[in-house]
């Protein structure tokens, strides 16, 4: 019962690198490109509904 859990040295090493890949090229693009377009979109809709456009007024 005790090594249910255990898993190999050469299997935890390849699914560290396995995550890590995953981290590095898959969710850390995503999050950028998410978190990226949805402050321009709050910034869009704040110009659009309360702001107006930028630059000078009156």
């Amino acid at each position: 019962m005790n090594n249910v859990n255990k898993i190999e040295g050469g299997e935890k090493r390849s699914l560290e690198w396995k995550s890590f890949l995953f981290i590095t090229v898959v969710l850390f693009p995503v999050l950028s490109v998410a978190f990226v377009g949805g402050y321009g979109f709050i910034v869009w809709m704040l110009q659009v509904f309360f702001l107006g456009p930028p630059g000078a007024h009156g």
